[in-house]
């Protein structure tokens, strides 16, 4: 994509973290943004500060893993802009805890947000950017979907997933108008652990969730304007 000025984004997760920095990144080049998060309030503050830039805001409060809801957004978006240009699967959580100690309802939890929340949002946007002349599918999987550690085996799952999904959707669609990427953070200053579901910490101690959390934030370097300007240089 040679340029964002008057395309149209829709960012998912946008509440905080990379996914409000790179509503923030986007608002500043000139891109239209369609903004959702099934955090309300968070969603609010980011459109807030995006008001100072000449561009359409739109946001939907949005559960990723309602696939029902997920294809009605992506409809909703090109009503509200005319059409849809990226996509960013951004939207993810935390789950932490050794396989055995993990329910099957702790998987699919997770894997219905950072994986099948991935899968529905590729697949409700990618007819309606095929026919943009330029347009992109950016899908964030993270450092773990690259290496694996223990107590973080659903995590890892969720995360390597997405790379596989989204490097072969990538291969398929080489030559078209349809630019595919895979993003793999790691160490990005944001709230996933604290808002993540800890039952253990990566070295398997008991720390609380708070504890972890602080731990979390002295060891991410990477701010999320800084992740968010590598991502969309790219």
């Amino acid at each position: 994509m040679k340029n964002l000025s008057g395309k149209v984004a829709a960012v998912t997760g946008a509440g905080s973290g990379i996914g409000r920095a790179l509503a923030i990144n986007l608002a500043q080049n000139g891109c239209n943004v369609a903004l959702s998060d099934v955090n309300e309030a968070g969603l609010a503050e980011t459109a807030e500060m995006l008001k100072q830039y000449p561009i359409k805001i739109t946001t939907q409060k949005l559960d990723v893993s309602d696939k029902d809801a997920f294809y009605a957004w992506a409809d909703q978006v090109v009503a509200d802009h005319g059409k849809a240009n990226l996509i960013f699967n951004n939207a993810g959580v935390a789950l932490a805890g050794t396989v055995g100690d993990l329910s099957i309802e702790d998987y699919k939890w997770i894997m219905d947000i950072n994986f099948w929340g991935v899968v529905y949002g590729t697949k409700s946007f990618l007819p309606l950017l095929k026919e943009r002349p330029e347009s992109a599918i950016v899908n964030v999987s993270s450092i773990f979907g690259i290496i694996a550690l223990p107590t973080q085996a659903a995590y890892n799952a969720t995360k390597f997933a997405v790379r596989g999904f989204t490097e072969s959707l990538r291969q398929e669609l080489k030559g078209t108008n349809v630019f595919v990427t895979t993003v793999h953070p790691g160490g990005i200053k944001t709230n996933i652990v604290r808002n993540g579901r800890m039952k253990t910490s990566m070295t398997g101690d008991n720390q609380t969730l708070e504890q972890q959390a602080k731990h979390f934030e002295k060891i991410a370097k990477t701010t999320p304007a800084q992740a968010a300007d590598t991502i969309l240089e790219g």
